[in-house]
Order: structure tokens, then C-alpha cells, then sequence
């Protein structure tokens, strides 16, 4: 599992490095970790994580396909979507996206699973979910949703002796502070 979880976080060191620089290639990256990133997380009995394996490869097929980033606007010359703040009026949407996520989430843990952990695992993984819809859209405030998903992961990944997955997230943490 040790081989596993190294790569996967070197994957995900290259799919940083793509993100950083806006690249329309971290959706190729953003599809092969969650495919190892599936099996790592199973084992470690981290269910919500392992679940949005699957939304992750489904967010970079809809944005590596230039489904979001790759649409021309039809009032500007810039073939991309530009980088943008996140409209006030999407926050309390997003807020309570959030909230019923990560309650349904947590419901499910408790009552389906054996997880020891289902309060921080729903919360980065409802986080998430919102971050990566964000980022797809190319909103500034998706850094801040990562630096706490960061953040928690990494004490979440050391209490599971994820250590590879711990140092990831601590270098996403940072990497998203100038991101920001």
C-alpha cells in the first residue's frame, strides 16, 4: 500500500504544479490520482474520501473535455474562462450546499460504515466537493476552500498513518496560500 500511496502523491505533486499554473493538463493528472487514490483510501477506511474518487474523475473528465475551461465566451476575445471572485451571491448557495453535504455525508458514515473518523471525513469531503466546482469555474476563493480541506487532511491523513498523503496536503497547503 506504501508504493500505492507514493505515487499517488507524486501524482499529485505534478497535478499541484499543473493547478498553480492554471494548466487546462491537470485534468489528466486530476484523473490518475483519484484512480489510485480509490484504493488507498478503502483501505485506510476513509469512505467519503474513497467516494469522491469518483466525483474527482468525473469534475476532470467535465473539465479536461473544455467543457468549462476551453468554452469560448461569446462577449470576449479570451478563448478561456477568466479567473474571477467568487459572486457574493453564490456564497450562501454554496454555504448551504455545503452544510446539507457534509450532514448526509456524515449520516451515512455513521449508519453504513465502520468509519472511525466520520465528522472529519464528511467535512473534507463535503469541502471538496465545493472546492472543486470553484475551481472548475475558475473562482479566486477556491484557494481558501483548499487551504482548510489542506489543513484538516493533513492532521486526518497522520492520525491514519497516511504519511505520503500528510506531507501532499501540507505542500497543497502552502502551495495554496500563494495560489491565493
Amino acid at each position: 500500500m506504501n508504493f500505492l500511496e507514493l505515487l499517488g502523491a507524486l501524482v499529485g505533486v505534478v497535478y499541484l504544479w499543473l493547478e498553480y499554473k492554471a494548466s487546462i493538463f491537470l485534468w489528466l493528472a486530476s484523473i490518475i490520482m483519484p484512480a489510485i487514490y480509490v484504493f488507498v483510501y478503502y483501505q485506510a477506511g476513509l469512505y467519503a474520501d474513497f467516494g469522491i474518487q469518483i466525483y474527482y474523475i468525473i469534475a476532470a473528465i467535465y473539465g479536461g473535455c473544455f467543457w468549462i475551461w476551453g468554452k469560448q465566451k461569446k462577449h470576449t476575445e479570451n478563448s478561456e474562462l477568466p479567473i474571477i471572485h467568487t459572486p457574493v451571491s453564490y456564497y450562501l448557495p454554496l454555504c448551504l450546499t455545503f452544510a446539507g453535504t457534509f450532514a448526509g455525508i456524515a449520516w451515512i458514515l455513521i449508519n453504513f460504515t465502520n468509519s472511525d473518523v466520520p465528522w472529519l471525513d464528511s467535512f473534507t469531503t463535503a469541502l471538496s466537493i465545493i472546492g472543486m466546482w470553484m475551481l472548475a469555474r475558475k473562482h479566486v476563493e477556491q484557494w481558501l476552500v483548499w487551504i482548510a480541506v489542506d489543513v484538516v487532511c493533513c492532521g486526518l491523513y497522520i492520525y491514519k498513518a497516511l504519511y505520503f498523503t500528510a506531507a501532499l496536503y501540507g505542500l497543497y497547503a502552502i502551495i495554496a496560500i500563494f495560489g491565493y
